[in-house]
């Protein structure tokens, strides 16, 4: 029997509203609230024991939330868990996959098991074995893989039956950088054409693959958005660096001509001996990028010398950890 096939939907993939979930009177869960469009890929981060792990497997039915509500495509996980799996694909932290089968064997298996039809499973294996990079391992034995390409066995396994929502808890967790790098391509390939919700510890690899960004600690959402917008919430404007030589009790007069906002973070260090000193300046929040602004005016008063000029930006470990650490109890 082939898996049902859901009907279109307009709405959010996922719908969370007021999530809790207690273990012998300890709440991991408290309250949780988040919408993920559908073709969003969004990030969900958290330190240890933050909960992440715990909302994922409510998200998938494979734990019963204590209170609140979930809907996958318009469908309560409570009530309806065995569609909903129809609705996910999911690869846990831990990816249980057998040693002793090949590729092929297991992933035939997969699809048999999640409803697929012959005449359907063969064009889908072929696809999935392509997007995934798995063309070389396809007939080895899984246990002889390595941890790379068994996390790509994974991914093919939740991706397999073409569900509309996936669900990964760390899934680059134990990879080095080139691994890295290739599941990420291959989580970014998914983008428009399934929603992907991923749990990670490796903060730039979501910064650069991830739309939006969910921060729970102990059990709450204590921040969410783009990596942009959060980095204003939560740390501001960025800052311009800049080494330079010149009167620079008259630089202020010259930053405030170029924007209102830019201004000096603190006093610039002693000039080194070819009398540059390093100094670092607020950017607008709002304003475009001004180096070039910042060059150009420099380099129209004979007074100044300008020897480095580089912007810095905050980065989503800046905000991981302002966020957690402010909201901790």
């Amino acid at each position: 029997m082939s898996a049902p096939v859901p009907a279109p939907f307009s709405g959010p993939a996922l719908e969370v509203r007021d999530l809790v979930k207690s273990y012998a009177g300890v709440t991991a869960v408290h309250r949780i609230s988040f919408t993920v469009a559908q073709g969003e890929i969004i990030g969900l981060l958290g330190p240890n024991g933050a909960g992440k792990s715990t909302t994922m497997r409510i998200l998938t039915g494979y734990l019963p939330a204590s209170a609140g509500s979930v809907t996958v495509c318009g469908v309560d996980v409570a009530s309806h868990p065995a569609e909903v799996k129809n609705l996910i694909g999911y690869m846990p932290e831990n990816n249980p996959l057998p040693d002793d089968m090949r590729v092929s064997e297991y992933l035939y298996l997969r699809g048999r098991l999640k409803g697929l039809t012959r005449r359907r499973l063969h064009p889908r294996f072929d696809e999935v074995v392509q997007l995934c990079d798995l063309g070389r391992v396809r007939h080895r034995i899984i246990g002889k893989l390595s941890k790379g390409y068994r996390q790509r066995v994974g991914i093919a396994d939740a991706i397999l039956a073409e569900p509309p929502v996936i669900i990964m808890d760390e899934p680059t967790i134990g990879l080095d950088p080139h691994q890295i790098l290739a599941v990420r391509d291959l989580i970014a390939g998914l983008r428009g054409r399934m929603t992907v919700l991923i749990s990670s510890h490796i903060l730039p690899e979501v910064e650069v693959t991830c739309d939006r960004v969910i921060i729970v600690n102990q059990g709450r959402v204590v921040a969410t958005g783009t990596p942009a917008e959060l980095r204003r919430e939560w740390l501001g404007p960025g800052h311009y660096e800049l080494e330079l030589a010149g009167p620079l009790e008259a630089l202020p007069s010259l930053l405030s001509a170029l924007h209102p906002e830019l201004s000096l973070v603190s006093a610039p260090s002693e000039p080194d001996a070819e009398g540059f000193a390093s100094l670092r300046l607020t950017a607008p929040s709002a304003a475009p990028d001004l180096r070039e602004s910042l060059v150009n005016a420099l380099a129209r008063d004979p007074r100044f010398r300008l020897r480095a000029l580089a912007r810095a930006r905050h980065t989503l470990e800046d905000v991981f950890l302002a966020a957690t650490q402010n909201t901790a109890a």
